[in-house]
């Protein structure tokens, strides 16, 4: 185990070095100059002089030759600095530490939600297989799965914010309510995804030998349930969480900026509006680590949950 866990560690440094390489690449072309955005909002006027812009490209950097700008980016990098943001000039360090909290509570929620809505309708659509249940069951996760973030965020706002009262319709602060909307936002997509994965993962463990033989004892269907079939049914679901997991990250861009909610996903928003690419490249390498090591996480756990799983067979 401690071979597998060193060797999945150190396949982390190739990881992060693309990513960045690609994204750093990426962020190059995208339109707008970012010292003519940071002086924009400085000055707070839409007319600025091409001599002041390039006097604060050289300021920046930006005038150096692209790859010289990554090498320095990897040096600080290394070094534990991940530079300054371009617009407000603190370390990007400490704004993705300010918020990075904020996006773990969201996804968490997220993950939370999904689960709670898609282990009891995933069994019971396994256990009621062709049936209208079933049908009702994979119907709506269909819906589920097909409707955008931004789209159910603005229902659920209208709906329980604007129409009912119940809930605060954006911000942050004062209490778990204002989680309740952007974490059923992002879970029910998760949700619909998870309850088809379970309902085709009990169908298959329902047909083992194993289960017919606990159905021929004469076992009613719960506890064949209870206590053979759900464990087993669980583990490719279980790896799925570590893909959930990347989904809300993901997801928190466009939520976080809906509801007001400080996090990655909105500094992330705020640094590709203002081009600030440090920032960018901060948040993003953040992202990664973050779902590489969930995902290091999930098959740690594998051996707690199988232990017919040895990671010398995973290595092979």
């Amino acid at each position: 185990m401690f071979r597998y866990l060193i060797k999945r560690i150190l396949l982390i440094i190739p990881i992060l070095l693309g990513v960045s390489l690609i994204t750093f690449t990426l962020i190059f072309f995208t339109p707008g100059d970012p010292a003519e955005q940071v002086l924009r909002e400085q000055r707070g006027t839409e007319e600025v002089s091409p001599a002041a812009v390039e006097r604060l490209r050289g300021d920046m950097g930006l005038d150096r030759p692209v790859h010289q700008q990554y090498f320095d980016w990897i040096k600080g990098l290394i070094q534990g600095d991940m530079g300054e943001s371009l617009v407000t000039g603190e370390q990007v360090s400490s704004e993705i530490a300010r918020v990075f909290p904020y996006t773990m509570q969201l996804s968490l929620a997220s993950i939370a939600v999904a689960l709670i809505i898609a282990v009891p309708v995933g069994v019971l659509s396994a256990v009621k297989h062709n049936s209208i249940v079933d049908f009702l069951s994979m119907a709506a996760a269909l819906v589920g799965v097909s409707m955008p973030n931004f789209w159910l965020a603005l229902l659920l706002m209208l709906f329980f914010s604007l129409h009912l009262g119940l809930l605060p319709v954006s911000g942050f602060g004062g209490g778990m309510e204002t989680l309740i909307l952007p974490a059923i936002t992002l879970g029910t997509g998760m949700a619909a995804m998870t309850t088809r994965l379970i309902r085709s993962s009990m169908l298959e463990v329902m047909e083992q030998e194993y289960t017919e033989f606990a159905r021929a004892k004469g076992l009613s269907s719960w506890k064949i349930i209870h206590r053979h079939t759900f464990k087993n049914a669980m583990i490719p679901v279980i790896t799925y969480l570590g893909l959930q997991l990347g989904w809300a990250l993901e997801g928190a861009v466009i939520v976080e900026s809906i509801f007001a909610r400080p996090g990655i996903g909105s500094l992330l928003y705020e640094a590709v509006q203002s081009r600030d690419f440090p920032l960018i490249q901060g948040c993003v390498l953040y992202i990664t680590l973050v779902f590489v090591l969930a995902n290091l996480l999930i098959d740690m756990i594998y051996v707690f949950i199988d232990p017919r799983i040895k990671y010398s067979e995973r290595e092979a």
